[in-house]
């Protein structure tokens, strides 16, 4: 049982150091969107940030990687309201202090597939030169050649310590209807110029 154990682990170590192919992203096809809210959320904003460069990493077997950088300065804001007010305010301290951390990164440890063309990843999201890691899942599309990675998720913005207008300043009793939600929703959509397949995970 050991021997087994051992071998499969050689052949995971072994999937990620061989046959390995580089595919970057295309960066003018690919979207993140942004969501954010106040607590109750009586009052949405959303908006858009651009993938400054990343890449996959393929094996004969499938995707079992990669890395994407986020260029912190192209926020933009698009439901229309208080849009550069609220942008430069995004930028500022309070919120991603983009003058000091103008990218954020987001490297994928594990990808699992658990369907045909839908998988769980396990990455890891720095944000103002903070890490943490995250889990959330994802389709993949292919067709006319090229692919599309489709995903969703919702982090907690004070484990990347920004706690502007945050719920948690706040003693019991205290929460008003505007303070800012703790919670950021982004919709990731990555472009790459040829088909892609999922491996099982390791």
């Amino acid at each position: 049982m050991k021997n087994i154990l051992l071998f499969a682990a050689m052949s995971c170590f072994t999937l990620s150091i061989n046959a390995q192919e580089i595919i970057n992203v295309k960066k003018a096809e690919s979207t993140i969107i942004w969501k954010g809210s106040n607590l109750f959320k009586f009052n949405q904003h959303y908006g858009t940030v651009k993938i400054k460069k990343g890449y996959l990493e393929v094996s004969k077997n499938g995707v079992f990687g990669g890395a994407f950088e986020i260029d912190m300065n192209s926020i933009t804001n698009t439901d229309g309201k208080y849009n550069d007010m609220l942008v430069s305010h995004l930028k500022n301290e309070d919120f991603f202090d983009v003058k000091n951390h103008p990218i954020s990164k987001i490297k994928f440890i594990k990808i699992m597939k658990t369907a045909p063309n839908e998988f769980n990843i396990r990455a890891a999201l720095t944000i103002k030169g903070i890490t943490n890691k995250i889990d959330f899942r994802g389709t993949l599309k292919n067709e006319n050649g090229q692919s599309k990675i489709h995903s969703k998720f919702i982090i907690d913005r004070t484990l990347w310590g920004i706690h502007y207008e945050s719920k948690g300043v706040f003693g019991f009793g205290k929460v008003k209807d505007d303070i800012i939600s703790d919670a950021i929703e982004f919709e990731v959509e990555l472009s790459f110029p040829k088909t892609l397949k999922l491996q099982l995970g390791c």
